[in-house]
């Protein structure tokens, strides 16, 4: 990637627990339910909503710093949401025209990597992600695109057996 100008920083750690809507359960649809994150970056605490939209992957999203995780996650729980995985993640990051990549190494699922931009909410988030499946395609690198969002392996891979 670094011949097509993609120079990825330094690696940053992210711990981030997700919640759902209380009555949300893995198997059911995403689209148009809401979930909160309680993340840990590189020492801020963040609390995260994102609302899938055309799909898993494509959210309205709303984020702020907080400055206590613990009374965040207790807030969270008491505003009708339930922990479901918790997403560990040492991210790389760059811009390549005004698109962010990501080179995330998560914990337990492997290694992926991310495109993603900002969508007008005039624009089709499936549309856009296909755009970005051409522009990862143009760099030459062997990828496998998928449709799962993070939290899908992790909670496949941490199942008790």
């Amino acid at each position: 990637m670094a011949r097509h100008g993609v120079v990825l920083s330094p690696p940053a750690r992210q711990d981030g627990q997700a919640y759902a809507e209380n009555g949300w359960t893995y198997g059911q649809s995403k689209i148009g339910v809401t979930f909160a994150w309680s993340r840990t970056r590189q020492g801020r605490h963040l609390f995260t909503i994102k609302q899938p939209l055309d799909n898993a992957m494509a959210c309205l999203e709303h984020e702020t710093e907080v400055a206590d995780r613990e009374q965040m996650h207790h807030a969270i729980v008491a505003m009708g949401f339930h922990p479901t995985v918790r997403i560990v993640k040492t991210r790389r990051s760059a811009a390549l025209n005004g698109v962010m990549v990501c080179v995330d190494e998560v914990e337990h699922a492997g290694v992926f990597v991310e495109f993603e931009r900002t969508v007008s909410a005039q624009e089709s988030g499936a549309a856009v992600q296909e755009e970005l499946d051409t522009l990862a395609r143009s760099l030459g690198v062997e990828l496998e695109r998928t449709k799962d969002t993070y939290d899908s392996p992790v909670r496949i891979i941490l199942a008790p057996a």
